[in-house]
């Protein structure tokens, strides 16, 4: 039997998903919007079979395996309680919460239905970042000492845009900051025992650039999000035997290997990926299919403490 998503959110974000789903031959048999004519329109647009302008009806009606949700992270929460009372798994984009109250309620209701829910964090499965953990692992440049982690753009400020908005769930902390911090514990763990964090703020309420370090014990770890410029992306992780550098790290396709040197040792280039959503569309299939509560490579411990970070940038704002 095949596998039946639906979607919730017709965004470009959600056109990826779609043809992740279409190259790893899963089913999409419905989209949701808040807007009828924007469901219509993907619906046409990407060959979804039906919609719906209504998230609630659509549930009812098709009563999928799973729902991605590519709505506005402002309403990530609400919509996976939806699914999650309907007793349908959820594949979430980040940031998949905003609170930490929020988070927990949601992942306690998913407990007591048995429901299956992920945070869509894809950067976790492509195959360069993969490779660098792999590298780390093997301590291949030795014990590291220093990680910088930076991402950042220009983004649009015309009236109505998601990233300036509190409501849309607007901010440098849950569209970039969450991969700066989730592919910086990703290579060096949650053990840290500091993290100092500062942020830039815009009239709307929503930062625009963060800056954070964590401390571990023999380790410094500097994090860079912003949305008000462009910034040099990449994460650069620094051993006493050489150094890594993934550019793009967010959606990367390289990685090199250093001696201490100077000298490339490695280069890693991933020749094969189409669309870097293909693997977490694939892990949740996989874990729903199995009957799982939560995925073991992005487990729910990995969106509430991310979470928790958000929450830390945010407390700057009121002091």
């Amino acid at each position: 039997m095949s596998f039946r998503f639906a979607i919730m959110g017709a965004g470009d974000i959600s056109r990826k998903f779609r043809n992740a789903a279409a190259i790893n031959g899963f089913e999409v048999v419905a989209v949701s919007s808040k807007s009828a004519e924007r469901a219509k329109a993907f619906s046409e647009r990407e060959a979804v079979p039906n919609y719906y302008g209504s998230y609630r009806e659509m549930l009812e009606k098709e009563k999928p395996d799973c729902v991605y949700i590519g709505a506005d992270t402002g309403s990530h929460f609400e919509l996976t309680k939806m699914c999650i009372e309907a007793g349908v798994p959820v594949l979430c984009e980040k940031a998949m919460f905003t609170s930490l109250a929020d988070a927990n309620a949601a992942i306690s209701l998913a407990k007591e239905r048995g429901v299956f829910i992920m945070e869509a964090m894809w950067s976790y499965f492509l195959p360069a970042v993969k490779k660098v953990k792999e590298w780390v692992d093997e301590k291949r440049i030795g014990k590291i000492y220093f990680s910088d982690a930076v991402i950042g753009f220009k983004a649009p400020t015309h009236e109505g845009n998601r990233y300036f908005s509190t409501k849309l769930g607007g901010g440098a902390a849950y569209d970039l900051a969450v991969y700066t911090y989730d592919l910086t514990t990703l290579m060096l763990g949650h053990d840290y025992t500091d993290c100092e964090v500062s942020a830039l703020w815009h009239e709307s309420g929503v930062d625009t650039l963060d800056h954070a370090v964590l401390r571990y014990k023999d380790c410094l770890s500097s994090m860079t999000a912003s949305i008000i410029g462009p910034v040099e992306e990449r994460l650069i992780l620094y051993g006493e035997e050489g150094k890594i550098i993934l550019p793009s790290s967010h959606f990367a396709s390289n990685a090199y290997l250093y001696d201490r040197a100077g000298n490339l040792v490695e280069h890693f280039k991933d020749e094969v990926t189409q669309n870097g959503f293909v693997y977490e569309v694939a892990e949740a299939a996989r874990c729903v299919s199995e009957g799982k509560f939560e995925s073991d490579v992005v487990p729910l411990s990995v969106t509430l403490d991310s979470t928790a970070f958000y929450e830390r940038i945010y407390g700057t704002r009121r002091e």
